[in-house]
């Protein structure tokens, strides 16, 4: 199973060494760049230019990381004269040596600086599709889907208000984003307190039912915890919310993986989701060797980029275990995300906190609205078809940013 799992994770880099041919070493990497926008969180931009002069564009981790711009200045010296076609390669070796700049162990691969590590990777493999004048996703080795489901965080002011939950359902359905998939939870805890009364959880169990009532059949429900619960309590919550048939019960225990994960998944009648502050294959291998989980939710950001987390997709596949992805990023990362997404077999959906309408509807350059019917077409476009709109980037840099130019 190892072996065949390896060789699965292994041939994900093929195609772009095919493609690439006649290309490998006729360009150099000159510049790497970075970015802040600022809105509701920030958001961290990543340009790396080619001797050619094309450039490639990804999104590395905002807040609430920290340092995360400073992590990738420390690793551009590895990057500058490389060649941009060679990405694994290069993420493989970022910080091989112990570069005093970066800060990185000498085994390879950036480990304490992921989310840099991550954006980097993601940028090369828009740059990577320019050059070759592909979309990412043909690099990737192709596409399983050419639209890409995505869902919000719309939720009722108030759960235990069926009005309240009548309104929330009225305004998810003329929502012009047409999204029918839905991310909430219900009041956190205190980390102190990882017990639910009684109480509490008749009143989980009562909102969710409310929410399912005003809403319908039509839409999924995602519920959110935030690694709060001991596993007794996290299945007490599985079963509160199982009427309602929830999508998945989302990071309901701490993020490390202990057989309390493995307890969990096999007494749940809700499939339990988790993921996002996990990096590299050798953060997700005990949650699919020991099915921890039943849906593995990587952040492209936090995973390792591109090619890392496909091949966490990979090694999940053999145990039947599905990807979705979470995502707090712009619309730069989101548009990445898609043509990441539309080249794993086992997906289901991708977390976005655009398409609202405002601003981060339009940092790129689209023809109109670019969610429609809760999902995002995959573009056909070499690379990522990232297209910074400047205005609105412009309007919205962190304080002290300057255009890159």
């Amino acid at each position: 199973m190892l072996r065949r799992d390896f060789l699965a994770a292994f041939a994900a880099a093929l195609p772009l060494r095919r493609l690439s041919a006649a290309e490998i070493g006729r360009h150099k990497i000159t510049n790497v760049q970075t970015m802040m926008m600022q809105g509701g969180r920030t958001y961290t931009l990543v340009k790396i230019t080619a001797s050619n002069g094309m450039f490639g564009i990804g999104e590395a981790y905002g807040s609430p990381g920290i340092g995360v711009r400073e992590q990738i200045d420390g690793l551009k010296p590895l990057l500058v004269g490389k060649d941009p076609l060679e990405i694994d390669t290069i993420y493989t070796r970022l910080g091989a040596g112990g570069n005093s700049l970066s800060g990185t162990r000498t085994d390879g691969s950036a480990h304490g600086l992921m989310r840099a590590a991550s954006g980097i990777d993601m940028a090369l493999w828009d740059l990577a599709g320019k050059i070759l004048n592909v979309p990412s996703s043909t690099l990737l080795g192709g596409r399983f889907r050419e639209r890409i489901r995505v869902y919000d965080h719309a939720a009722p002011k108030d759960m235990l208000d069926k009005a309240s939950c009548k309104a929330w359902a009225e305004s998810c359905k003329a929502d012009p984003s047409g999204f029918t998939c839905h991310k909430f939870g219900f009041p956190h805890s205190r980390l102190t307190n990882r017990v639910l009364s009684i109480k509490d959880l008749n009143a989980i169990r009562q909102g969710f039912e409310n929410c399912r009532e005003a809403i319908g059949w039509d839409h999924d429900i995602m519920v959110h915890c935030h690694w709060e619960y001991d596993v007794r309590t996290a299945l007490q919550i599985a079963e509160a919310v199982a009427p309602c048939k929830p999508l998945w019960l989302e990071d309901p225990l701490i993020v490390d993986y202990s057989d309390s994960w493995k307890r969990l998944t096999a007494g749940s009648s809700v499939p339990i989701c988790m993921g996002e502050n996990l990096a590299r294959r050798e953060g997700f291998l005990p949650f699919i060797v020991n099915q921890g989980c039943d849906i593995l939710h990587p952040d492209l950001r936090n995973s390792g980029g591109f090619l890392e987390t496909k091949r966490i997709a990979d090694l999940a596949h053999p145990f039947g275990m599905p990807i979705a992805t979470h995502n707090t990023a712009s619309q730069v990362h989101t548009y990445g995300n898609i043509q990441w997404a539309s080249t794993i077999h086992d997906y289901i959906a991708t977390e976005t906190v655009t398409g609202k309408g405002g601003w981060m509807d339009k940092v790129l350059l689209l023809d109109g609205p670019y969610i429609k019917g809760g999902h995002i077409e995959v573009p056909q476009k070499p690379g990522m078809n990232i297209h910074l709109n400047p205005d609105v980037v412009r309007a919205h840099l962190a304080p002290g940013e300057t255009w890159w130019g």
